[in-house]
């Protein structure tokens, strides 16, 4: 989506920040994981396919990523090395909104959220991560429905979005998955989770 090109999202644990072809490797790597493609129903691709999907995610007008970086790491980077690797270096995930197609209309979105490295599970980084995207997107997009559609095997992201107030509304044994909505019309509803929320729109 073309409104995150140059916003950084900050939480008191995270910093979001736009999907950039610098992060491509790393997160290829993370993908090469049977575990992590089966938890977030992903399909195996090619380094070649992963820049691609970059670039086309970036560039999709329905569509919001932000990488996830673990914000004590990035800010206690001691390299002189350039901001890239920085980044790179505290690089912990992926958090994605998704809108219908071909709508202006950014009331109801989807959203998804991954923890790729093992040792920044369990740290409250997803929690924070997710609620600082829903709250970015209630507050410039005015979204007040978020959805998400997660495996029935995903029993870690099912209790994640369970502890922040989203109902399942339906199961498909087809695609053996669980859809679930939280109304986010309340403009409080993510205070207790982004109490160091702040938005950064680089130059």
């Amino acid at each position: 989506m073309r409104e995150n090109k140059s916003i950084r999202l900050f939480g008191s644990k995270v910093l979001l920040v736009p999907y950039e072809s610098f992060h491509v490797e790393k997160y290829h790597n993370w993908m090469e994981s049977a575990e992590l493609r089966e938890l977030t129903a992903s399909e195996r691709l090619t380094l070649e396919q992963e820049y691609e999907m970059q670039k086309k995610w970036r560039e999709d007008c329905d569509k919001c990523t932000f990488i996830v970086l673990d914000r004590h790491k990035y800010e206690n980077w001691s390299s002189t090395d350039d901001s890239h690797n920085k980044e790179i270096s505290a690089m912990v995930g992926d958090v994605n909104i998704f809108y219908p197609p071909d709508s202006h209309d950014r009331s109801e979105g989807e959203v998804e959220i991954m923890i790729a490295e093992p040792s920044a599970r369990g740290r409250g980084l997803g929690k924070e991560a997710l609620c600082t995207l829903m709250k970015f997107a209630q507050e410039t997009l005015h979204t007040t429905t978020f959805t998400s559609k997660i495996g029935f095997e995903n029993n870690a992201s099912i209790h994640l979005f369970q502890i922040l107030g989203f109902q399942e509304v339906s199961r498909s044994d087809v695609f053996k998955e669980i859809t679930l909505t939280l109304d986010a019309s309340d403009p409080e509803i993510f205070l207790p989770y982004t109490k160091n929320y702040s938005v950064e729109i680089k130059k």
